[in-house]
């Protein structure tokens, strides 16, 4: 039997929900850094991971993965409905088993991983409503299409340490380049009007719409700062920039719908 549609602001249920998340986040990260630990090893912003470091080994990590992936789906399952549960089962599956090894085939797994990467939006979304809203796609546009300039500046920090290990995850085969920017620039600038649609659709109202476009303009010009300098420190000014972004805009949607 399906569980009731949960109700708005129920913190218990929020609280669950989060738990859910962070079990089949968890999971995911779990495999992710098993399949890698000898990469991860090798690389400065990942060599001191458990797995890689020694302090977990392989086994341990699949194993925590296995019940931390099975006790999230449940959970989802259980208190939310089987939407959410299958949505999540797949964002997992996408994450570790696709994502994860495409990374040393193609830079097409960014465009693999935004998927996994966006998905708790919508699941939230589904878990929430029990639908497939048109709201709950437009939270998902808004964190797929943000991932883009957030993660190619950091392969771009960081390429020297993913060419080591073979990894290719910036759109151009020379590296760094102003292709690489340029494609930044494009969804920066998609990401302006994706940022209106939470207020066309009646999700939240004028005060989250003014914010998200500031945010928005925002993240183009750290992004044409990148174009303009091509180097390092503007990368980690466009992926500063990245981290910061998210939580005020979510915070501001949230604000604005209470």
């Amino acid at each position: 039997m399906l569980a009731p549609t949960v109700r708005a602001y129920d913190w218990s249920m929020i609280l669950l929900l989060t738990f859910a998340g962070l079990c089949i986040t968890g999971s995911a990260n779990a495999i992710n850094q098993a399949v890698e630990k000898d990469t991860d090893a090798q690389m400065k912003r990942t060599a001191n991971r458990p797995v890689a470091a020694g302090r977990m080994t392989q086994q341990t990590a699949y194993i925590f993965a296995i019940i931390a992936g099975i006790v999230g789906v449940v959970i989802m399952w259980k208190y939310f409905n089987i939407s959410s549960a299958l949505l999540s089962a797949f964002s997992l599956f996408l994450y570790a088993f696709i994502y994860t090894p495409l990374k040393k085939i193609n830079s097409i797994a960014v465009l693999v991983g935004a998927f996994p990467g966006a998905l708790p939006c919508l699941i939230g979304w589904v878990a929430g409503n029990d639908d497939f809203a048109y709201a709950g796609w437009a939270l998902f546009l808004i964190q797929f299409l943000w991932q883009f300039p957030h993660f190619w500046a950091i392969a771009w920090v960081s390429h020297t340490d993913y060419s080591r290990v073979g990894f290719k995850l910036l759109p151009a085969k020379e590296g760094p380049t102003r292709f690489t920017a340029l494609q930044s620039i494009m969804y920066a600038v998609l990401m302006i009007p994706i940022g209106f649609l939470p207020h066309y659709l009646n999700l939240t109202g004028n005060v989250s719409m003014w914010i998200l476009l500031v945010a928005n303009i925002f993240m183009v010009v750290q992004c044409v700062r990148l174009y303009q300098n091509m180097g390092v420190p503007a990368a980690r000014r466009v992926m500063f920039s990245s981290y910061i972004y998210l939580p005020i805009v979510y915070l501001a949607l949230l604000a604005d719908k209470l």
